[in-house]
């Protein structure tokens, strides 16, 4: 919000939009700001300079540092020559008392910015079985994209710092997670673009005072109950005390080494998942024997996408090792279920020999027809979902 003037702050230039370029020295640039401004003018070229953006904005020193910086080009009109407006979305949780107070606060300071349109979404959080923090993720983002549609925006701007990236690493690491988790969050994802990946949190403050803006704490950064915020407030000091400075920019960086790394291995997996997967109604098989001689880094990628296909969720890797290990069962075996309601059987040659005779009723294991429980090494594992898919 913004802060009270003081007396030897030097005069804003009427821009026409309603907003107090705060206390900088006239001709003088903050070198944060400039370093700010740069890292979106970056962002807005790397992905084609969109026409008009959107600022997921809570209110909180990363969001307000970066609509601030958003409403400078937004005042200029252009990126490089290129046309730009920019809009912003406040999105109320309804999770904390007096959240719409503060979420009408800061629709009027980003109006001030010279930000437009700026709307305040409120939203109902469900519970998803996946925590109150994944549940309240999804729920924004879903209020965000339909805003971004209704602004006909080509870009949201979301201000998570290096500190985020770094505390995304570390409780990936904490619960076990692969390649793809420990690579964070990436700077484009979609519609979805995060600037200030390369800033820490306290640049945001700075420029925050910079601009003589107040932002918005949320008390739940600070709450021990969130494993997000004991990373932040007890685990990172820690690390840094202990182990010295440049802990959060060492993860960061291991989460931009291993994007490349995940990158990669993604489109591998894609690629021969498109060529393996055989289809019949709304089953997915993949050939044993092929599956079999891949390198399991690309095997079991290839079947968490076979189950994605059929509706299922991604397998935890425990999950993960058990849909393989059907490959070493001799016969037909299984099932194993996977998140997301898909079974995963296998099919030896035997069993699709009884599966295609003209007098047998076609199924897998529990649908009626024999199930010899050995036969010729090979085969292939099948994705079923346990539910056929709705019309």
């Amino acid at each position: 919000m913004p802060k009270p003037s003081h007396p030897d702050s030097a005069a804003a230039p009427d821009t026409g939009s309603g907003f107090h370029s705060g206390r900088r020295r006239p001709g003088r640039l903050a070198p944060i700001v400039g370093t700010a401004r740069k890292a979106l003018r970056n962002a807005l070229a790397d992905a084609g300079y969109p026409a008009h953006v959107v600022v997921a904005c809570s209110g909180g020193p990363d969001s307000l540092a970066l609509a601030a910086v958003a409403a400078y080009f937004a005042r200029r009109g252009h990126v490089d020559g290129h046309p730009v407006t920019a809009g912003a979305v406040v999105v109320d949780h309804q999770l904390q008392a007096g959240s719409a107070e503060v979420a009408a606060r800061t629709a009027h300071t980003l109006g001030e910015l010279g930000l437009a349109p700026v709307e305040v979404r409120t939203v109902v959080v469900a519970p998803t079985g996946m925590g109150p923090e994944a549940a309240a993720r999804d729920a924004r983002h879903a209020a965000l994209e339909a805003a971004a549609a209704e602004q006909a925006a080509d870009a949201i701007l979301l201000g998570h710092t290096l500190d985020d990236q770094a505390e995304q690493v570390l409780l990936g690491l904490a619960r076990g997670s692969g390649t793809r988790s420990l690579a964070g969050m990436r700077p484009a994802r979609g519609i979805l673009l995060r600037p200030f990946l390369g800033l820490r949190r306290a640049d945001t403050l700075e420029i925050c005072d910079v601009e003589e803006l107040e932002p918005w704490h949320d008390p739940s950064n600070a709450d021990p109950s969130f494993a997000r915020s004991r990373t932040r407030v007890e685990v990172l000091p820690l690390l840094e005390e202990k182990l010295g400075p440049g802990v959060a920019e060492s993860l960061a960086r291991t989460a931009s080494i291993l994007q490349l790394d995940a990158d990669y291995l993604e489109d591998v997996a894609e690629s021969t998942f498109a060529a393996l997967a055989e289809r019949s109604g709304p089953e997915v098989s993949l050939p044993e024997v092929a599956l079999g001689e891949l390198a399991p880094a690309i095997r079991f990628r290839v079947i968490a996408k076979a189950a994605a296909d059929v509706g299922g969720q991604q397998p935890s890797y425990q999950r993960l090792l058990a849909a393989e290990a059907l490959l070493r069962r001799q016969g037909s075996a299984g099932p194993v279920e996977l998140p997301g309601g898909v079974s995963v059987y296998r099919l030896s040659l035997a069993q699709l020999g009884v599966a295609n005779r003209p007098d047998a009723d076609a199924g897998l294991p529990g649908g009626g027809s024999p199930v010899p429980r050995e036969g010729a090494r090979c085969g292939k594992l099948v994705f079923r979902p346990q539910k056929p898919p709705q019309k």
